[in-house]
């Protein structure tokens, strides 16, 4: 199945059911903030390579990790318990991702974090839709990770570590952080065996496309937290998230 070739002067995708088997939607258009935010809102995210166009994909079935059900090892508890490493939210963004790009996804060569990638992230931090957590130790960054947030859901990107165990311990901090102001969803996008060992599960695409709908959704009674009209809400600001690590 050839991908649909996207305008680049529209910020329009096909359906998920188009997707094909290995979960490739579309290719081409761009990486600006309007195209990625309509993308996430819909379940779709960008991964690609130097030698490839711009790749969007939409996966069946999709990874997510259950906020209430995350497993947290025995180690990984002695870790917190020992009080091993601190954290931090939105305080060192061009740091995370840099470490991040130096590290490859399973299974592929090289990163997939070019420059171009870093770049729209790195807008996106800007204007308060990407978020990175900084785990340090002793005053040096020892690893972190970072994603996107809109409304209630959180799409985790990528994370590093430079010091054993510092990664987990920033993905169950962020855990309990999400869980205390009160998302919903948080995607891991496709399924591996590091994120399984903490609770995550494979769910049909339509299932993962319900919740997300779910979580976007305004809150009863909160009315619409968006910023402005753009029609995507961010229920914690970059501000916001600095104020409460």
């Amino acid at each position: 199945m050839t991908p649909c070739l996207l305008s680049a002067s529209r910020n329009w995708f096909p359906p998920l059911e188009a997707a094909s088997a290995e979960g490739l939607l579309a290719m081409g258009g761009d990486l600006s903030p309007e195209r990625l935010l309509a993308a996430y809102a819909r379940g779709i995210f960008p991964w690609y390579s130097e030698d490839t166009p711009i790749l969007w994909w939409s996966p069946d079935p999709r990874t997510i990790l259950p906020l209430e059900a995350v497993h947290v090892p025995r180690r990984l508890k002695r870790v917190f318990q020992k009080n091993v490493f601190s954290f931090s939210a939105d305080k060192a963004f061009p740091q995370v991702i840099a470490g991040c790009a130096s590290t490859p996804r399973p299974g592929q060569r090289g990163t997939w974090l070019v420059k171009e990638m870093i770049s729209a992230y790195t807008w996106l931090h800007h204007l308060g839709y990407a978020h990175s957590v900084e785990v340090w130790q002793d005053g040096a960054l020892a690893g972190g990770l970072y994603g996107v947030a809109l409304g209630r859901a959180f799409f985790g990107e990528s994370m590093f570590y430079r010091v054993p165990e510092a990664s987990k311990a920033g993905l169950v901090w962020l855990v309990r952080r999400l869980r205390e102001w009160g998302f919903t969803l948080c995607d891991c996008q496709q399924h591996t065996a590091h994120m399984a060992r903490f609770g995550a599960v494979d769910i049909p695409r339509r299932e993962f496309a319900r919740l997300l709908r779910q979580a976007l959704s305004p809150e009863p009674g909160r009315g619409n937290p968006g910023p402005g009209d753009t029609g995507y809400s961010s229920s914690l600001t970059r501000g916001s998230w600095a104020s409460r690590s």
